[in-house]
């Protein structure tokens, strides 16, 4: 086994003992989204009518949206403990030994990605109660999307907590940037039923693209999705949407490691 895998596998695991070891932590990432979908759920559903849906209750239409909240909020826990990390002297510690630097923002964006996707495939058990069925070839779909989601919000959490020096400062940006990128992604309100100018950062905002490949598999099987140019677009803005916020994360540690040896 090579160092770097070595250390990946090893902060992913004490990212999620950690996770695991935190009732209260457990309780509030899974209560909170579970919460939001069941009172917006029943206080919307009278008025959700939009063009083309009527069919959808507000409920099942909040679905995938509850499930990108549980992974935006399994991330931000998670780039949280990057400044209790560096707080308790940690960080620092696992900086200053000889492994690749790549394997430490592997380590805590797998680590966080698994504790959201463990969380969201306890949650499609209520699928089938709003009278949604997944094949095998839209749970591989589905799958896909969690991971590749996971991965996006993950990464961007550590890019955002990497040089932040309190966990209220990054309370702060989370208000401010990550809420409103889950809010303007269609998890809420359909994109066709907002202003044009609404629309276009709607449609430029990446989350959206990751809504849409969680949405898809529930309604369409791997034959369709995958000649859907929609679906197709979606998926390659997602895949690069995580690839760049894990190509930043890694080259924020390097200039930090450069800074550090400077000094």
């Amino acid at each position: 086994m090579s160092a770097m895998t070595r250390v990946t596998v090893s902060l992913a695991k004490r990212e999620f003992t950690r996770f695991i070891r935190q009732p209260q932590r457990v309780v509030g990432t899974v209560a909170q989204p579970l919460l939001f979908w069941l009172f917006l759920g029943a206080g919307f559903g009278g008025s959700f009518r939009p063009a083309g849906m009527e069919n959808v209750t507000y409920l099942e239409y909040f679905y995938p949206g509850v499930m990108l909240m549980m992974m935006l909020f399994a991330s931000i826990f998670s780039s949280i403990t990057i400044i209790e990390d560096r707080d308790a002297g940690f960080l620092q510690g696992v900086l200053a030994a000889p492994v690749p630097r790549l394997g430490i923002v592997l380590g805590k964006v797998l680590g966080s990605t698994s504790i959201a996707l463990v969380q969201t495939l306890i949650f499609t058990i209520a699928a089938p109660f709003l009278g949604l069925h997944l094949g095998l070839g839209s749970l591989v779909l589905l799958l896909m999307g969690f991971v590749l989601t996971g991965i996006g919000f993950s990464a961007l959490g550590f890019l955002l907590a990497w040089g932040m020096k309190s966990t209220s400062a990054f309370h702060a940006v989370m208000m401010v940037f990550l809420m409103p990128l889950w809010m303007l992604s269609g998890a809420l309100f359909p994109l066709g039923n907002v202003p044009a100018a609404m629309k276009l950062v709607m449609l430029a905002n990446p989350v959206s693209h990751a809504l849409i490949i969680i949405r898809a598999p529930f309604y369409g099987g791997p034959v369709t999705l995958l000649a859907d140019p929609q679906y197709l677009t979606s998926l390659a803005v997602t895949i690069a949407w995580a690839a760049t916020c894990l190509g930043l994360s890694m080259i924020r540690v390097e200039k930090r490691e450069k800074g550090v040896a400077a000094v």
